[in-house]
């Protein structure tokens, strides 16, 4: 199957060069800026990404301790405070040995994440791009851009089309309005799009309602990170969930559905109908000419997370 080609532009979208970008979130490996309808993204150092490992181990043991739930609003709400924990513990990286920082389990999550951060940015241009599944991305001669906060520019190649709204965002926003028609009807569509991944022999492992956008009426993946086109690690993965927390917990709607626990039993009923193996094989595109080449598997590792660092789309290091 041809790789599809990103749309090339002879210049860059003149709004990325009519003032400063703002920064409007950020994750593991990345930090996103957007002007009003495109994003462009920093790559993190790997000094920046061995110390927010080190920080999220931190963090979720201090979600376990901290009273009033303190631990779990630093985790999902980073903020400055949490940017300021990141420059101190690269700055102790300088005086601390390696072998500090490397112990084995944050070795073992900067192996994971590097690989499934591959993989799926290789699946997803090989398999999506150009499809209505990921917002479009455009290429164009480099270009210096200004950009809020640290490093204040980029030189940058590429940008995306900014998603209307995080699907989490509409979500909540939805509930608060009590619009609960079409709260269920963007879960659909949500549905809607892994099915259609599943179709191209694609199924993303970190299926966290912050990594998914809304474009122009539909749902699309904004991270790649967790693509997979190997189905063993697909089962293993609906294995756990079978034995897991409901679904609309696992994806945080608890809190949006405390009231309506008609809904919530609705939603986990339609889910648990359309992601089980039984309809992945069905959909899956193993007998395809054109499907994925199967590939070596993971280093065994940790088990990934749902929770994010930031927001849009932004991914926390997996175990």
């Amino acid at each position: 199957m041809a790789t599809p080609q990103l749309r090339e532009l002879s210049h860059a979208p003149a709004e990325l060069t009519h003032g400063r970008l703002k920064r409007l979130g950020e994750g593991i490996g990345k930090v996103v800026y957007a002007s009003e309808h495109w994003v462009v993204k920093r790559e993190r150092t790997p000094s920046e990404v061995v110390a927010l490992i080190g920080i999220w181990r931190l963090l979720r043991f201090l979600e376990r301790i901290l009273p009033f739930g303190l631990g779990r609003e630093l985790l999902e709400k980073p903020s400055r405070q949490l940017r300021f924990l990141r420059l101190m513990a690269q700055a102790s990286m300088t005086l601390l040995p390696r072998a500090v920082w490397f112990t084995t389990h944050i070795r073992q999550v900067w192996r994971q994440y590097h690989f499934q951060s591959a993989r799926g940015e290789r699946l997803a241009r090989e398999h999506l791009h150009g499809t209505s599944l990921v917002p479009e991305e455009v290429t164009f001669p480099s270009i210096r851009v200004e950009v809020g906060g640290w490093p204040g520019f980029l030189t940058v190649s590429k940008a995306t089309e900014r998603v209307e709204a995080i699907l989490y965002d509409r979500l909540t926003t939805l509930a608060t309005a009590d619009r609960f028609d079409e709260f269920e009807h963007w879960l659909e569509q949500l549905l809607q799009t892994r099915q259609s991944g599943w179709r191209l022999g694609l199924f993303s492992l970190d299926a966290h309602l912050k990594n998914y956008g809304i474009v122009q009426g539909r749902v699309v993946l904004i991270d790649p990170g967790g693509l997979t086109n190997q189905l063993a690690d697909i089962e293993e993965k609906l294995a756990r969930e079978l034995n897991g927390a409901d679904p609309h917990i696992r994806l945080g709607l608890e809190p949006l559905l405390a009231d309506h626990p008609e809904i919530a039993a609705r939603f986990n009923a339609r889910w648990r109908e359309a992601v089980n193996p039984e309809v992945l094989r069905e959909l899956w595109a193993t007998d395809r000419p054109d499907s994925p080449t199967p590939e070596s598997p993971a280093p065994p590792t940790a088990p990934t997370d749902s929770k994010t660092l930031a927001n849009p789309g932004s991914k926390p290091p997996p175990g």
